[in-house]
């Protein structure tokens, strides 16, 4: 399996650091785990605001890196919406080296107001959405092990570059993400859920219909090799986010399905819509997002 897997809890502290699953490509590799663990160290040293910290990606860093986007760049061509493939032209990264956050913020802030930050690992859907509701969209800086360049359990530098960052460079993506960072920081748990799920079934996984064809717009198709050739062949269900809010997902495992917008547009005014207007409460009218 060669999917960006979504998972939901952090380590939270340096106790905990960089826990790996025994079946984590790198679990038996002590140099890469140290390497890690020294990569998520710059990130619970920072505090927001303060300059983004600078990782000195070796030679096979960035090699894995180049493996995956050389790879990735044709399936984008045939796969990712127009839209995704004109973003990607703004904000285009290089082939050769991984790019650094701080020069990556550069173009995000000017463009829409969004900036990326370090983040040590795993954090909760809560703490992740909640950020967005304050334009920021927390980033790991370790990328995977390079035995396995096409395969990641846990989003990495690759997924958060290739799958979040050019999208972040579109005014009305930046506003849906802000809007979502809202509503979770007033969410109780049962309508997180709902929220996580949306998320989950749009700009993670989200499929939209482009001139009679199925394109790719979610970042966890855009980032994995894999799933962005075979979503297509799974089951593909109507634009309902009302259904989304009570399909369950299983982030340790492909997707099963997928739910296709009628387009761009429609992905982007109908998840507004229900985020202003507090389609998500369970107490719908007596609430709505303010445009603060």
């Amino acid at each position: 399996m060669d999917d960006f897997l979504f998972m939901t809890h952090h380590a939270g502290g340096s106790s905990d650091l960089m826990l790996l699953n025994p079946d984590h490509p790198g679990f038996l590799d002590q140099a890469y785990r140290k390497r890690r663990d020294a990569i998520a160290q710059l990130a619970l040293s920072y505090r927001s605001g303060q300059a983004i910290p600078q990782v000195d990606y070796s030679s096979e860093e960035h090699m894995v890196w180049k493996k995956i986007t050389e790879r990735l760049a044709p399936l984008h061509q045939e796969h990712a919406c127009s839209e995704i493939l004109e973003l990607q032209e703004v904000l285009s990264f290089s082939f050769e080296n991984l790019p650094q956050l701080c020069d990556v913020n550069k173009k995000l802030e000017r463009m829409a107001g969004f900036r990326m930050e370090p983040v040590a690992g795993l954090v909760s859907a809560r703490t992740f959405l909640y950020y967005l509701g304050r334009r920021v969209f927390l980033s790991t800086q370790y990328i995977r092990h390079y035995s396995r360049p096409f395969y990641t359990p846990e989003p990495d530098i690759v997924h958060e570059l290739i799958g979040h960052a050019a999208t972040l460079t579109h005014p009305g993506i930046a506003e849906v993400n802000r809007l979502l960072g809202k509503a979770v920081s007033i969410a109780s748990d049962v309508e997180l859920e709902k929220i996580a799920r949306v998320y989950w079934y749009t700009l993670e996984f989200g499929l939209v219909e482009e001139r009679g064809t199925i394109k790719a717009l979610g970042a966890g198709l855009l980032s994995s090799i894999g799933e962005i050739q075979s979503c297509m062949s799974m089951p593909l269900r109507d634009w309902d986010l009302r259904a989304m809010m009570e399909e369950e997902f299983d982030p340790t495992k492909p997707q099963t399905c997928y739910y296709v917008a009628p387009s761009f547009t429609r992905l982007l005014t109908d998840m507004s819509c229900w985020l202003r207007l507090g389609e998500w409460r369970e107490q719908k009218s007596i609430y709505s997002i303010s445009k603060s």
